[in-house]
């Protein structure tokens, strides 16, 4: 009888750790694709990411940079004051996007361009991501907003 209660206890366990095991793969699994990495323009200007993999890049949107193509494709820089990388995008820009504003794009970086799949722009006059800040810090250009 004690064997049979030492046998059936060893069983629950190990039955729990393969599924603790299991459920954390599938947990890494699905999150793959949600998980982005933030870059700025000089760190991928220093090391060019794979055209496979997906990331995040912010900065500023460089000065006479936006030129507008056929449809609903843009092209335009985007600077941390160090380095620049062009950025192309097919989709409506958000309404705050404009010239020497923050910007945070989600796409990969194919042929020496930044192809983005997601453009988001500063929320209101004072907003910028707390990555870019650092990134233009990093750089000697960010300024403080004037209160």
């Amino acid at each position: 009888m004690k064997g049979l209660k030492k046998q059936r206890r060893i069983q629950i366990i190990a039955v729990t750790v393969v599924a603790l095991i299991a459920s954390t793969a599938l947990i890494g699994y699905a999150m793959r694709d949600g998980i982005n990495f933030f870059f700025s323009p000089s760190q991928v200007v220093a090391e060019p990411p794979a055209p496979t993999e997906v990331f995040r890049i912010g900065g500023l949107v460089a000065e006479g940079s936006i030129v507008r193509g056929q449809g609903e494709t843009v092209s335009f820089s985007v600077t941390d004051g160090g380095a620049t990388v062009p950025v192309t995008y097919t989709g409506v820009l958000p309404d705050l996007f404009e010239e020497n504003q923050g910007m945070v794009g989600t796409g990969r970086y194919i042929n020496g361009v930044f192809e983005a799949s997601e453009i988001l722009a500063k929320h209101d006059e004072t907003y910028m991501p707390k990555e870019v800040i650092d990134a233009l810090k990093e750089q000697g250009v960010y300024q403080e907003a004037d209160s």
